[in-house]
């Protein structure tokens, strides 16, 4: 399937092959709660009636307001989220999320793209 733009262009959507539903957010970008709302409702629009793992590529994001982490507190069409991320400030960002909400599903925070993708693999529809 083709990625689809998130409303506000921040980022992109897309159903891979493998089943895994893939967020990119752009570099250096400031996530705000219309942009976390928007990517959620982009992702329930590609998964449809499934569930599917989901992998958020947030490698460089600048920051993500009080009011977006709340948004991503909200079950969606992701049945097991994979962060993943690069630098310490992605770590930092991942970690007082996951302190200080309560994911709707498992996640956790990577920097290997291969490790969060074995990860996900046995939430695959």
């Amino acid at each position: 399937m083709e990625p689809v733009v998130v409303d506000g262009g921040k980022g992109t959507v897309e159903l891979r092959a493998d089943g895994v539903i893939h967020l990119i957010w752009e570099p250096k970008v400031r996530i705000e709660v219309e942009d976390a709302q928007a990517a959620m409702a982009a992702v329930n629009r590609i998964a449809g009636d499934g569930n599917y793992p989901m992998l958020v590529d947030m490698a460089t994001t600048e920051n993500v307001s009080i009011q977006a982490r709340s948004v991503f507190s909200i079950p969606c069409a992701a049945n097991r989220i994979a962060l993943l991320g690069t630098s310490p400030v992605d770590r930092i960002i991942a970690n007082f999320f996951l302190g200080v909400h309560v994911p709707p599903c498992p996640t956790r925070f990577f920097t290997s793209r291969s490790e969060s993708l074995k990860w996900l693999q046995p939430a695959v529809n």
